[in-house]
C-alpha cells in the first residue's frame, strides 16, 4: 500500500510538472489560437489519440456498450472540467491574472470539504496544516490584491468549485468506470463543448494559423502529456490517495509554471516566486509527515475529554 501511495504521489506530481512547464506554450499559443478553439482542438485531438489506441489495444479493446453504460460519469467530469475553463477564461475579462491565479488555486482549499459532503472523506489534521501553507504560498506568488471583488472574481471562484468538484467526482466515479473510458468521455466533451463555444464567441480562425510551428507543437504537447497522460494519471492514482491530497500535490502547479518560465523566457525568480515556491513544497511536504504526538493530543484531547464524560448508562448495550 505504501507502495502505491509513493508511485501514486510520483506520477501526480508529474501531472502537476507536465501542466505548470507547458502553461508557457499554451500561453503563446492563445495568442493566435482564441482559448476555446484551442480546447477544443486540444482535447478533441486527445479524445481521438485515445480512441485509436483503445480500439487497437488488442489486449484490452474497446466495448462500445460498456462505454455507453459508463458515458453519463466522463459527461459529468467533462462538463464540469468545461466549466471551468470557461469561468476562468471570462474571468480574465474582469481581474487581473494575478487574482486569477490565487482564486483558481484556491480549490487546493475547498477539496478537503468537498471530499467531506460528497465523498464522506475527512481529511488528517497535517493535511489542513499543509493545505493553509499551500494557499499562503499561492496568494504570495500571485502578490493578488483582494481589497476589492469583482465580477471576474466571482466567475473565477466559481472556476475553482467546478475543478475542485471534477477531482472529488473523479475519485467518486473511478469505482464506477474504467479509467480510459472516463477519460475518453470527460475529453471528447470538452472538446465538442470548447468547439462549440468557440463558433459562438469567437471569430473565424483562418487555416494559416496551422502554419504556425508554434501551434502545432503547442495542440500536440499539450493534447498528448497534458491531457491524455495528465487525467488518465489523475483518474487511475486518485484511487490510492484522496482528493485532498491530490489537490495538494496539485497545487506546485504555478512552481513549475515560474520554472518553465524561467527556461523558455529566461524570466528571473522573484523574492515572490521563490517564497511562494518554498511554501507550497512545505505544505505537500507536510501533509506527508505524521505529527508529533504532543501536537495531535492537544488538538483531540477536547473531543477525547467529551467522549470521557458520557454517562455509562448512555452507552449502547453491547451487540451479541
Amino acid at each position: 500500500m505504501a507502495g502505491n501511495r509513493l508511485a501514486a504521489n510520483t506520477i501526480l506530481l508529474s501531472v502537476a510538472m507536465v501542466w505548470g512547464l507547458t502553461f508557457v506554450l499554451i500561453q503563446d499559443a492563445i495568442v493566435t489560437l482564441p482559448p476555446f478553439a484551442f480546447n477544443g482542438l486540444r482535447f478533441g485531438l486527445a479524445a481521438l489519440i485515445l480512441w485509436v489506441y483503445l480500439y487497437f489495444n488488442a489486449s484490452k479493446p474497446l466495448q462500445l456498450k460498456k462505454l455507453a453504460g459508463q458515458f453519463k460519469y466522463g459527461l459529468i467530469l467533462g462538463i464540469l472540467l468545461f466549466a471551468g475553463y470557461a469561468l476562468q477564461t471570462y474571468g480574465l475579462l474582469y481581474t487581473t491574472s494575478g487574482k486569477s491565479g490565487f482564486i483558481t488555486g484556491l480549490s487546493v482549499a475547498l477539496v478537503p470539504f468537498l471530499s467531506f459532503f460528497i465523498l464522506g472523506q475527512k481529511a488528517k489534521l497535517q493535511s489542513h496544516f499543509g493545505t493553509v501553507l499551500a494557499v499562503a504560498g499561492l496568494y504570495i506568488m500571485a502578490f493578488s490584491d483582494l481589497s476589492s471583488i469583482n465580477l471576474g472574481d466571482v466567475l473565477t471562484f466559481i472556476c475553482a468549485i467546478c475543478f475542485g468538484l471534477q477531482l472529488v467526482y473523479t475519485a467518486k466515479y473511478t469505482s464506477k468506470a474504467d479509467t480510459a473510458n472516463l477519460v475518453l468521455i470527460q475529453c471528447l466533451t470538452v472538446g465538442l463543448l470548447s468547439g462549440f463555444s468557440s463558433i459562438l464567441f469567437e471569430p473565424t480562425i483562418s487555416a494559416s494559423v496551422f502554419s504556425s510551428p508554434l501551434i502545432i507543437i503547442a495542440l500536440l504537447i499539450t493534447s498528448l502529456f497534458a491531457t491524455v497522460f495528465a487525467f488518465i494519471a489523475q483518474t487511475h492514482y486518485i484511487k490510492y490517495t484522496t482528493p485532498a491530497h491530490v489537490a495538494l500535490i496539485f497545487a506546485t502547479e504555478p512552481v513549475f509554471a515560474v520554472v518553465g518560465d524561467f527556461a523558455w523566457n529566461g524570466a528571473l525568480l522573484g523574492p515572490a516566486a521563490i517564497t511562494g515556491s518554498l511554501l507550497i513544497l512545505a505544505g505537500m511536504v507536510l501533509a506527508e509527515v505524521p505529527l508529533p504526538r504532543p501536537i495531535l493530543v492537544y488538538f483531540t484531547r477536547n473531543k477525547t475529554a467529551e467522549i470521557a464524560e458520557v454517562p455509562v448508562e448512555n452507552e449502547p448495550p453491547i451487540q451479541k
